[in-house]
């Protein structure tokens, strides 16, 4: 079946997105300062959960409940989101270089960027996975799926404001300045 197929080679690209994820994790600067609080971290904890959640195969009850109908442009659609969102995210992250981290943190001479996919949204690391949770979530087709998405969106969302406040306290009218000229999530919308 087509949604098998397609959900598998889903499944492999987030696979693989986890994979390299977690290699650039260790070319990362030095902290020198953590801003991470419970808040932080229970965001964090969320969205593991919520990806938990997107990627159950048969779920019991209502969560295997469709919310689209299974079609091949629903599905292909869900695809081709799923291949965006990784792209968008591992761009940004390879952009942001050392000044990754999982929390909220300082770097050793840490740095505003606010070039390549900065320029477009304040946030693409978190609006590449919400791209590509919403595309497997249509692949899927389940409330399960659809579920999960609603939860990545809400604990990103609350993640971008802590970071947010983290960034202009850090750099004051520049953040301020780049806040007023690119969109957080949603470029030239939100």
């Amino acid at each position: 079946m087509i949604q098998t197929d397609i959900y598998r080679i889903a499944f492999w690209l987030w696979m693989g997105t986890f994979a390299i994820w977690a290699i650039g994790s260790i070319v990362v600067r030095q902290t020198i300062g953590s801003h991470s609080e419970w808040r932080s971290r229970l965001s964090v904890w969320i969205i593991a959960l919520a990806w938990g959640l997107l990627f159950t195969q048969h779920p019991p009850g209502v969560l295997a409940w469709r919310f689209v109908p299974l079609s091949a442009p629903i599905i292909y659609s869900g695809l081709a989101l799923t291949l965006a969102g990784p792209g968008l995210a591992l761009w940004a992250r390879f952009f942001l270089g050392g000044n990754w981290s999982a929390q909220i943190e300082l770097k050793r001479d840490h740095q505003l960027i606010r070039s390549g996919p900065y320029a477009i949204v304040r946030h693409p690391i978190y609006s590449g996975f919400m791209l590509a949770s919403l595309g497997t979530a249509l692949i899927e087709g389940e409330l399960h799926g659809l579920m999960a998405f609603a939860l990545i969106l809400i604990a990103w969302g609350y993640k971008s404001r802590l970071e947010e406040a983290f960034l202009e306290k850090q750099f004051g009218a520049d953040y301020e300045l780049y806040r007023k000229q690119v969109k957080g999530l949603i470029p030239f919308v939100w």
